[in-house]
């Protein structure tokens, strides 16, 4: 199955950025593959190379970059979204780019099932 993924909340106020990620992980471990992970809203923030979290905290953004970079995930940052929240084109940590919405808009119609984390 192919899968889009919408994440709508920060890495660091809400589970969904890691309920999104252990979902992903989990669909590639069962052979599905990741269409898309689109980031709006505060989710954006998941992208953002200036989180700097203790070492022993959840490394979030970290783990976005890895999956990408391990199954050539396309990570989508909403460029509205990201602007409104201060996060530029050279703020974003490795794997993600910015975009708009018709790149969510487009995983809907090319996935199979976009699946939504987050208000």
């Amino acid at each position: 199955m192919n899968i889009g993924i919408l994440v709508n909340e920060g890495p660091y106020t809400h589970q969904a950025a890691d309920s999104a990620y252990q979902f992903a992980s989990a669909a590639l471990r069962e052979g599905h593959t990741i269409h898309r992970v689109f980031f709006y809203h505060d989710g954006v923030y998941n992208g953002s190379s200036l989180t700097e979290p203790p070492r022993d905290d959840r490394q979030i953004v970290e783990r976005w970059s890895t999956l990408a970079r391990e199954h050539h995930i396309d990570l989508v940052v909403c460029v509205a979204a990201a602007l409104r929240r201060g996060i530029r084109e050279q703020n974003l940590a490795p794997g993600f780019r910015i975009s708009g919405l018709g790149q969510l808009v487009e995983s809907g119609i090319q996935a199979d099932r976009l699946v939504v984390f987050g208000d």
